[in-house]
């Protein structure tokens, strides 16, 4: 499995975050063409993101950019550059309807087939505004390219005519709809950024929410945001132990020929199991067993 507990906010014109952001070991990088970026600076980011793509070994890391949209002058020059860049995954802003993800879709084709490697890019949406809410499952299953979708709460509380507080209570629909439709498609939830880094103690327990309610991982701006995202989503040693044993009682009911699962004395049951099986890859995939 691939870990998405942290994709990190890198503006694309700026060469030295550009350069140095595997060094923290996020999951992900994200490399943004978008509103990080000003006018006069779009052709300029562009061209950096691409040889930055080409050239720097990130390693493992799965790389993202967030690309300008389709109806700017700058998206269909976005997806031609950084697919012929190898990136793994588009991130289309501002995301409303399926069509918009289909029409996506069709531009990293067209580039795809033109370098003969049609297939290789996946796309991920950002659900920025009512409409992206309402329409969410719909934009998850647009595509079998798309990987996940993302909250953006900023533009979103602005759609809502409301603001961010930090208790979250204006973000609670909006995440629960998007990790439904994310789990209804099979596919990755994002929680949104979180901006103040003087005020750790909340990010942390926004993290412990957006957990708790189901989400994969968290978009980030800062370095120093993937600690507390890792050691939030790490399993406990009790979760883990306790999952083994669910894991090796299945395992011995198999070997018996047996469909029913017991541990100490209690019957287990399928959801258990799969809860099992998600913390023991969990821990795996973060090298904790």
């Amino acid at each position: 499995m691939r870990l998405r507990r942290t994709m990190m906010f890198v503006p694309g014109n700026n060469p030295a975050m550009i350069q140095d952001a595997h060094i923290y070991h996020p999951d992900a990088i994200m490399l943004d063409l978008e509103d990080s970026v000003t006018i006069a600076q779009k052709e300029a980011a562009r061209l950096l993101v691409y040889h930055a793509l080409k050239t720097i070994d990130y390693g493992d890391t799965e790389m993202v950019v967030r690309i300008n949209p389709l109806s700017t002058p700058y998206g269909k020059k976005d997806i031609e550059a950084v697919v012929k860049a190898g990136v793994h995954v588009v991130r289309m802003p501002k995301t409303e309807t399926a069509e918009e993800v289909k029409e996506v879709e069709r531009e990293i084709l067209r580039v795809e087939n033109s370098l003969g490697c049609p297939g290789r890019t996946k796309i991920m949406a950002a659900i920025e505004s009512a409409l992206g809410v309402v329409n969410a499952y719909a934009i998850a299953t647009a595509s079998d390219r798309m990987m996940g979708i993302a909250l953006g709460a900023e533009d979103y509380c602005a759609n809502l005519k409301t603001q961010r507080t930090p208790e979250g209570i204006e973000l609670l629909l909006a995440r629960q709809t998007i990790v439904v439709a994310a789990r209804a498609a099979g596919i990755d939830a994002l929680d949104t950024v979180y901006s103040n880094l003087n005020d750790m103690e909340t990010f942390r327990k926004e993290v412990e929410l957006i957990k708790k309610l189901g989400f994969d991982g968290k978009s980030i701006i800062n370095p120093r945001q993937i600690e507390i995202v890792n050691e939030v989503f790490a399993p406990k040693d009790k979760d883990i132990e306790k999952a083994q044993a669910i894991i090796a009682a299945m395992e011995e009911a198999r070997q018996k020929g047996s469909g029913v699962i017991a541990l100490n004395g209690k019957m287990v049951d399928r959801p258990v199991v799969l809860r099992a099986q998600r913390t023991i890859e969990l821990a795996n995939a973060s090298g904790l067993i």
